[in-house]
């Protein structure tokens, strides 16, 4: 007999699901499972266990919740979801509050409800079942991350402070009153906007956390309230139709969704109709060298969930174009966890099929660190990193907008002067080229590596008066 522990880290969203069961009792749970649900079912196969419960932290804003897809595959699985804060919802579940418990094996699961991110969110003891006080771990959901608390600024509408003040309690009335040995295990890793400044490692301790985490070194509420406010990252604009879908329950869909192959004039054809949205998931340099006209670049790497959730009409239709043929699931999966299902199709043979048709093409320059350093001023350099990347530093002359409001921004610059963009390391720039591209800019260059290559040149940085707080 033994515990089965896997942690299912999930790139791009940085989202972390789990599976808890033991093999003697052939009996398993996952916790906030991600759409494409495949994982979860190899995974069981793999320790030969049946997932039985599905159970959810909260009512997650940030990506499709596969807990009802897993439900429908799994067979006999149930979800199980937290009514605390009067939370509702529009499909089949088990109702689960403070206190209630569950065993696995020799697992015991105790719900403690833990709001402040949202008003419903729960955490999940996890202990022995001879020794239920003494908890060994806690899947903290998006209450409390590696070095970061979640942000309690998403439902708007004048919650925030409330929020920020039960999130204050959580912390100090249940976290800190844990054992400095009890490991936590967050839903979210690096990376994740649901939190200010997520630390690298997937899991700590309360011992750790308690002596280095700065939202736990707050004692009073009014500079608590005041950090964990003013940290948080830029709200990405799709977060308010993640929770409505996982409220009311995402489509069951079965598989991935179906998408077409398209030969290069079928595919001309198609991108007619103003219903349908273009996106070239290529890297930024096969990209930059020729593509399609009008296409959104987004490449094919996870963070393509994020942006995509950023720059996407849900409504509008997808046209692909991949690598190659054999990414198109991986691609599929990508847009499916945040809440993207209609598809045209994709272009049959990739961009080699359209060159071979004779078919018109556009592309965007490349200018490395060197060139941009050598242009000066006579050059429109753009920032799009996220505003505490540019506070950390930025190259001279260049303006700041953040990749997520570019098109909201964009009366800002100037069409008729080249125009230059960067980011970190390149992906987020070409986007925000291709965007600068369907707006109508004429000369518009992507700098490939970005901010990393900048500073590998050990070029000059400049902080303006006021970011280094």
């Amino acid at each position: 007999m033994s515990l089965i522990f896997e942690r299912i880290h999930t790139d791009g969203i940085a989202e972390l699901s789990y599976l808890i069961g033991d093999d003697s009792e052939g009996v398993a749970a996952v916790f906030d499972p991600r759409a494409d649900i495949d994982c979860y079912l190899q995974l069981a196969r793999e320790k030969q266990v049946a997932i039985t419960h599905i159970f959810e932290t909260h009512i997650h804003a940030d990506f499709v919740s596969g807990a009802r897809e897993l439900c429908a595959r799994a067979g006999s699985a149930k979800i199980f979801l937290s009514h605390e804060g009067d939370a509702r919802y529009s499909f089949d579940h088990e109702k689960i509050a403070d206190g209630d418990s569950f065993q696995f094996g020799s697992v015991l699961v105790t719900v403690r409800h833990a709001p402040g991110h949202t008003p419903e969110l729960v955490a999940y003891l996890l202990a022995e079942v001879h020794h239920p006080d003494a908890p060994w771990g806690v899947l903290t959901g998006d209450s409390l991350f590696v070095s970061s608390a979640g942000r309690p600024d998403l439902l708007g509408n004048g919650q925030e402070k409330k929020l920020a003040e039960q999130l204050f309690h959580t912390l100090r009335d249940f976290y800190l009153k844990l054992a400095d040995g009890v490991i936590i295990y967050p839903a979210h890793g690096h990376g994740s906007p649901c939190g200010a400044n997520i630390g690298d490692r997937l899991s700590s301790t309360i011992g750790y956390e308690r002596s280095f985490n700065a939202f736990l070194q707050l004692d009073d509420m009014t500079s608590f309230t005041a950090y964990a406010l003013s940290t948080a990252p830029p709200e990405p604009v799709y977060y308010p139709r993640m929770k409505k879908l996982n409220t009311q329950g995402p489509v069951v869909l079965g598989n991935l969704p179906p998408v077409r192959g398209l030969p290069p004039t079928f595919f001309q054809q198609a991108l007619e109709d103003d219903e349908n949205v273009l996106i070239d998931t290529r890297t930024l340099l096969a990209f930059g060298g020729g593509h399609i006209k009008g296409a959104l670049n987004i490449g094919g790497e996870p963070m393509l969930s994020i942006w995509a959730g950023w720059l996407l009409d849900p409504d509008k239709s997808i046209l692909l174009v991949v690598e190659s043929d054999e990414k198109l699931n991986e691609i599929i999966r990508l847009f499916l966890r945040t809440g993207y299902t209609r598809f045209v199709g994709y272009l049959v043979g990739g961009m080699a099929a359209w060159d071979s048709a004779g078919l018109p093409l556009e592309s965007v320059g490349q200018m490395t660190v060197h060139e941009i350093r050598s242009a000066g001023e006579k050059l429109q350099l753009l920032d799009v990193r996220a505003p505490d990347e540019w506070k950390d530093g930025h190259i001279p002359n260049a303006r700041h907008i953040f990749l997520g409001e570019l098109r909201q921004q964009l009366g800002k610059l100037d069409k008729t002067k080249p125009t230059a963009v960067y980011c970190d390391s390149g992906y987020r720039a070409s986007i925000a080229t291709s965007i600068l591209k369907q707006e109508g800019f004429g000369c518009v260059y992507n700098v490939p590596g970005s901010w990393q290559a900048w500073e590998r040149a050990k070029f000059p940085v400049k902080k303006e008066i006021g970011d280094m707080g």
